[in-house]
């Protein structure tokens, strides 16, 4: 009898150990979001999926497209989306207004304002009466969406010049995609001009730069990948893996020698002739660091701004909201 029991008890716990060993072996749902085509590697990343290759094993990926960063703050609190890419702006809503107080720094995707490379654009009709900042007093603004990366950067020029929202000017949202429309059709007076909108032919011909990212706040950390650490405690091994592809996958699209693969990418994501995507990956282009490691003092000064506006009431630390782990260790598996 005794014999029997130890043998219906061993069954049982070799049974146990298999059902968990099949669900420990579950890929791990990982959601990317993204907003603007090319600039965010969400837009991009499926399209050389052929290069991950612990994609279906470790872990699964769905790219998510979101209008703008401060949305996918309340798709992280509902617990929709495990790795935004989000921009300076978006991370003290998150741990501040959101309460996201475990939400980390874990990789770099692209910076404004660097010395020689491409800055955000913020154009005007090229034949009309606005030549200065100051001339926008009394004037209608468009942005993608209230709280964003480039709308606080636009709002913080705008204050360097004396001028106050509400008070000297209007802000309205629209998509980037639409911004071109608005300008032509004089519902906006200046509209934020992101890549690859700003390069559109039609775009540079009616418009010009009035002023660009790097004026307004020099350089920036302007978006970057994060995650909870809840998360990344829970599924470790599995954010190293897509992380290393993450970072195998940028590296392909940065290489020079992959530069017509890329073009012919971008063209199929856009719908637009390849062509007119000479500038990506090059010094025209955002800038993007080669290790996906992030400037962290940078997004410290940047984050400042959005308590000097007054969007938050505090400054977030970002030595403590900030990651690193996992990309490094991702770097170390391709060297």
């Amino acid at each position: 009898m005794r014999s029997r029991r130890d043998v219906l008890a061993a069954t049982a716990a070799l049974s146990m150990f298999g059902a968990g060993r099949a669900r420990g072996a579950d890929p791990v749902k990982i959601r990317l979001s993204w907003v603007a085509p090319l600039a965010n590697w969400g837009s991009i990343w499926l399209e050389k999926k052929e290069l991950a290759v612990h994609l279906g094993q470790s872990y699964t990926l769905e790219a998510v497209h979101f209008s703008g960063t401060p949305t996918m703050v309340t798709a992280v609190a509902n617990g929709e989306l495990e790795v935004p890419a989000l921009t300076f702006s978006a991370l003290p809503i998150a741990v501040e207004n959101a309460g996201l107080d475990d939400l980390v720094v874990i990789s770099d995707e692209f910076q404004d304002g660097v010395p020689g490379y491409y800055s955000s654009e913020y154009k005007v009709l090229a034949d009309g009466p606005i030549r200065t900042v100051q001339d926008l007093k009394g004037k209608v603004l468009a942005t993608n969406v209230a709280g964003s990366a480039v709308d606080v950067t636009m709002r913080a020029m705008l204050r360097k010049n004396g001028l106050e929202d509400n008070r000297d000017y209007t802000v309205i949202e629209t998509p980037f995609p639409t911004m071109q429309a608005m300008l032509a059709e004089k519902k906006a007076d200046l509209v934020t001009a992101v890549l690859p909108f700003a390069r559109a032919p039609e775009m540079q011909k009616m418009a010009r730069t009035l002023f660009t990212g790097r004026d307004a706040l020099g350089r920036t950390q302007f978006a970057f990948l994060t995650a909870r650490r809840s998360f990344i405690d829970q599924h470790r091994a599995a954010m190293v893996d897509f992380m290393e592809d993450t970072l195998r996958i940028a590296r392909w699209y940065m290489d020079p020698a992959n530069h017509a693969g890329a073009a012919a990418i971008a063209a199929r994501v856009t719908r637009q002739p390849p062509e007119r995507f000479d500038w990506l990956f090059t010094s025209e282009d955002d800038y993007r660091d080669p290790n996906m490691i992030p400037d962290l003092a940078a997004l410290q000064s940047n984050v400042q701004v959005m308590k000097d506006l007054g969007i938050v009431g505090t400054t977030v630390d970002i030595g403590r909201h900030a990651d690193l782990s996992l990309i490094k260790e991702a770097a170390a598996r391709l060297k």
